[in-house]
């Protein structure tokens, strides 16, 4: 400590001031108790000082060290290069790493102090062990990416409807389905949730999420059929910097980034290409994902919970679906009815819907009992979207507060469409018609399933049983005959 103290007193210091003495007395103190590190040698490399983290990073008695010769300890093998010397050396501050005879990794970065004529009196160096270092930066850099991923999060979840919208559930189909996704929600099993085009699959899936222990993670929505097949993976994986033509250039996380220890909603899931299906399924299993253009793997830890109108399985027999994704997101399916087999929610979601426009326009309309019987007869192809947006027609359109309508409003847009097909046609013994062969069949297919469905009150199950045809297929005929219009 003495030649320390010399050495110091060298920079100006006045031995005799007492007081001075103490507080360097107390620095040494300090430097003895640091964590990292701190190694000081003279011009000619003499060790000065060793504090007891140098002693336990090296592997020796720190006392040792002091007043030998840096360059006889390198002689040694108690440490391969000392950047001590490159600072001495090159005057000038010098950082690098240090490899022990232990094989342990360290970083030190040497200053050199000069006098009042520019010449080094001492090096002084800190030292830590280069693991922990890079355990921090690697830390920093997990925040950063976490910084990215909720604010990439909160812009892609500012585009999308976070208003409360429960489902309805006054049918015993609803009431048992719901009952079910309480109990669902609780757990981290992948939900499928299957039904036909505006039955509320969304909501559903909003509900699970709400309800689940993630409710404070993100919740992220994605239509798979609205994404460009050659973005698919870039979406949904993300990519590094420089990773292709027009990519970010600070790179962008995925949707399974994006969504980590929260709930990934695959909506349309049937429409993934088979490629993309393959990559999928792999996440699913192992947890892992890779950036385009990365080379290493990260881990995620995402509810999924995905959504279709179509029949998985018949898509499976026919190669266009892999087998082992369909069980391996056919976990837990739920099956939404249409609006048609659940005629007791129409009403309470009517009112929800008239509620919702009522606000929205500063209207006080209200629903007459003979719009409600209407509302109740109808068979709602397009199911609860159907009807939203019939009720915000209605409520745009009516110029009485008292909303009313014949059921003939309900099925105008099918009459039209179906007088559009007639155009060019003669019914009768002497038929006329333009056009080939398939497009008049198709007209003559659509005008009799119209028959039997006028003969059938409407009920397209008792029609698909006339028809010969499946009730899947009925539906699906006529979907396509209301989109033509």
């Amino acid at each position: 400590m003495s030649e320390i103290i010399s050495e110091i007193n060298k920079l100006g210091f006045d031995q005799q001031e007492d007081s001075l003495l103490e507080k360097k007395i107390d620095y040494l103190e300090v430097i003895a108790n640091s964590y990292d590190a701190i190694f000081v040698i003279n011009a000619l490399g003499k060790i000065l000082l060793a504090n007891p983290a140098t002693g336990r990073l090296l592997g020796v008695n720190h006392e040792e060290l002091i007043g030998d010769n840096v360059r006889n300890i390198i002689k040694k093998g108690i440490y391969d290069k000392s950047p001590s010397l490159e600072a001495l050396a090159t005057r000038s501050m010098y950082s690098g790493s240090i490899k022990t005879q232990k094989g342990v990794t360290l970083w030190g970065t040497s200053t050199p102090l000069m006098d009042e004529s520019g010449n080094v009196v001492m090096v002084v160096t800190n030292v830590r062990d280069k693991e922990s270092i890079d355990n921090y930066f690697l830390a920093m850099e997990e925040e950063k990416i976490n910084a990215a991923r909720y604010k990439v999060a909160a812009r892609y979840l500012s585009k999308t409807n976070l208003e409360p919208n429960e489902p309805v559930a006054e049918s015993r189909q609803m009431l048992q389905i719901v009952s079910a996704c309480n109990v669902i929600a609780k757990t981290d099993s992948t939900v499928m949730l299957i039904g036909e085009s505006g039955t509320g699959k969304e909501v559903m899936a909003r509900y699970i999420y709400r309800n689940s222990l993630r409710f404070q993670e993100p919740f992220i929505p994605v239509n798979c059929a609205a994404i460009p097949h050659e973005l698919l993976e870039s979406e949904f994986f993300g990519y590094v910097r420089g990773a292709f033509t027009g990519a970010n250039t600070q790179g962008k996380p995925g949707l399974f980034e994006i969504a980590d220890k929260g709930t990934l909603f695959l909506d349309e899931i049937a429409e993934l290409p088979l490629a993309m299906q393959s990559k999928l399924l792999r996440v699913l299993e192992n947890g892992e994902i890779q950036r385009l253009g990365d080379t290493t793997t990260r881990t995620t830890n995402v509810r999924l919970i995905a959504a279709t109108n179509r029949d998985l399985k018949e898509m499976v027999s026919q190669k266009l679906f892999r087998s082992d994704l369909y069980y391996r997101l056919n976990v837990i399916p739920i099956y939404l009815p249409p609006l048609r087999e659940r005629s007791e929610d129409t009403h309470v979601l009517a009112n929800r819907f008239l509620e919702e426009f009522n606000r929205k326009y500063s209207f006080k309309k209200v629903l007459t009992p003979k719009a409600v019987q209407v509302l109740l007869n109808y068979n709602w192809p397009g199911n609860v979207r159907e009807l939203r947006n019939v009720i915000e027609r209605l409520v745009i359109t009516s110029t009485s507060d008292q909303l009313n309508f014949q059921e003939e409003t309900l099925i105008n847009v099918n009459s039209q469409a179906m007088n559009k097909l007639n155009q060019g046609v003669q019914t009768d013994n002497n038929m006329v018609y333009q056009g080939t062969l398939k497009s008049f069949i198709k007209v003559i297919e659509k005008q009799y399933i119209n028959q039997v469905l006028a003969e059938c009150n409407g009920s397209v199950r008792e029609a698909a049983c006339r028809l010969g045809v499946h009730r899947t297929l009925l539906y699906r005929k006529i979907k396509d005959e209301l989109s033509n219009y």
